[in-house]
């Protein structure tokens, strides 16, 4: 599963401001909620929901909070490179400054596990993480993310 078919450029937050977690998953839902255009409150509910079953810090300063919603017809992915990192409960402690939030439909199954997994490896690759790190453009960003959905879509 390609990250291309996931994020659109309209999907990636260059510089997003938020001072805690709960402000960060707010402003995602903003987001995601423009994107799909299911009401904003019914995607942090489902975000938040899902947080308070353990952190989605995966470590090294990056997130990947998502959930699953009923209304939802396609799977949906918002990232934000964080203006400052914000703690995140993250598994390691380290504060977060990078967040792809994945939303699927309720039924999505196996398909919402290998987009989680295909962003887990995106997101595990130190030169990626590099290039996100030092650009605050939304067009580089989703070209860098969805460049390496191309090179790596046999993987």
């Amino acid at each position: 599963m390609a990250l291309a078919d996931l994020i659109a450029q309209n999907s990636v937050l260059p510089a997003l401001k938020a001072n805690s977690k709960k402000q960060l998953l707010q402003e995602l839902a903003a987001k995601a909620s423009e994107v799909t255009g299911l009401a904003e409150r019914e995607v942090f509910d489902v975000i938040l929901q899902r947080e308070r079953l353990g952190s989605t810090g995966v470590g090294n300063g990056i997130a990947i909070p998502h959930g699953k919603l009923a209304s939802l017809d396609k799977i949906v992915g918002v990232f934000a490179r964080l203006d400052q990192p914000v703690d995140f409960e993250a598994l390691d402690d380290q504060p977060v400054d990078l967040v792809f939030l994945l939303l699927a439909p309720e039924g999505a199954g196996a398909d919402h596990l290998k987009a989680l997994s295909r962003i887990a490896r995106v997101m595990r690759d130190s030169d990626m993480v590099s290039k996100l790190r030092a650009t605050d453009n939304a067009a580089s960003l989703h070209a860098f993310l969805t460049e390496d959905s191309a090179s790596s879509n046999a993987a």
